[in-house]
Order: C-alpha cells, then sequence, then structure tokens
C-alpha cells in the first residue's frame, strides 16, 4: 500500500471513530434540546438551549420537582419540558383555588409562576391516581402550560422520561447549571 492510501484509510478511520463516539454519547450520556415557549418560565425561557442528562435515571428514580424532558406523543421531533409535581402511586389533585395537593395534603413548593386559575385545572380538578411508573408534571408557568392537567399529555411513563435537564449553555449570561430540588 502506498502512502496516501494508509493516510485516507487512517482518516476514514479516524472519522468513524469520532462518529461512533459521538452517536454514543448523544444516546446515552447527554444531548442538547433547546425550550420552545415559555412554559417553565421563570426557570427557562423561550430560545434556552439546555443539555439533557440521559444517564441519571439509569441508576436512580426521578424526584418530585426534577425538571424533565420527554417526548410530546402528539407531535414527531418535539419534546417537554416540565417539572415533576407527583410521584408514582401517589394521588394528585387540584382544587379551584389552585391549590395542588397530594395524597391529600397541601404540597409546599415555589416553583410555580402565579396561582393556577380556575380555568387551568383542567382534568386534575378530580383525584389523578399514579401507577407504579407514571409521573405527574407540570410547567412553572402554570397559566401557560400544556402538561399533565391536559388529556393529550396526561401522565408521564418513566420509560418515556428522555432524561433531566442539567445545564443551559445559552444564552451565555444565564450559563450553569440548573436547580431542581
Amino acid at each position: 500500500m502506498n502512502k496516501v492510501m494508509k493516510e485516507v484509510i487512517s482518516t476514514l478511520a479516524y472519522l468513524l471513530g469520532v462518529l461512533c463516539l459521538t452517536w454514543l454519547v448523544i444516546t446515552f450520556v447527554g444531548q442538547r434540546t433547546e425550550v420552545d415557549g415559555s412554559s417553565m418560565e421563570p426557570m427557562l425561557s423561550d430560545g434556552d438551549n439546555l443539555i439533557v442528562d440521559k444517564i441519571t435515571y439509569r441508576f436512580s428514580k426521578p424526584k418530585r420537582f426534577d425538571i424533565i424532558v420527554f417526548p410530546f406523543k402528539q407531535e414527531k421531533n418535539t419534546y417537554y419540558i416540565k417539572r415533576i409535581i407527583g410521584l408514582p402511586g401517589e394521588t394528585v389533585q387540584i382544587d379551584q383555588q389552585g391549590n395542588i395537593y397530594i395524597n391529600g395534603e397541601l404540597l409546599q413548593e415555589s416553583y410555580g409562576r402565579e396561582i393556577i386559575a380556575p380555568e387551568y385545572v383542567g382534568i386534575a380538578i378530580n383525584p389523578i391516581v399514579l401507577g407504579e411508573d407514571e409521573y405527574f408534571v407540570m410547567g412553572d408557568n402554570r397559566n401557560h402550560s400544556t402538561d399533565s392537567r391536559t388529556e393529550i399529555v396526561g401522565n408521564i411513563k418513566g420509560e418515556d422520561i428522555i432524561g433531566r435537564a442539567w445545564v443551559r449553555i445559552w444564552p451565555l449570561a444565564k450559563f450553569g447549571i440548573l436547580k431542581h430540588q
């Protein structure tokens, strides 16, 4: 083999290795996703770019108040970013005053941007019992979020969770690790 052919094969092998490593990282470790809309304000804004941690939930279960990414089943290649409110086996209900109850006890949290207006309580006006691998999620901008309170989103199965929003990488002025708990 001549020198040029060896160099071409070496370069192709290097590129193939880089492509394989990139595929492994995107598939199993993390991926970039962009926030589309205002449902997670004030924590996340339209246009924010995030890195999603795909490893954590391979070793531990999602926790209350984690910000997760999952596919929106009604539209291909669309992902939602929401906060976990209800955990497997719990009963979630929201009253007409916008209070969130978990197993009949008032949820103490400070992530909601505003009090939930009566017209946005949705299906959670009635108790929602979560299955053994189901999560109830809501956007922080409670009156402007399509989430588990609607039938088109509903409860999220653990197997459908892509990962946990981990780091905001854009805009640079807001760069940093996201607060979950």
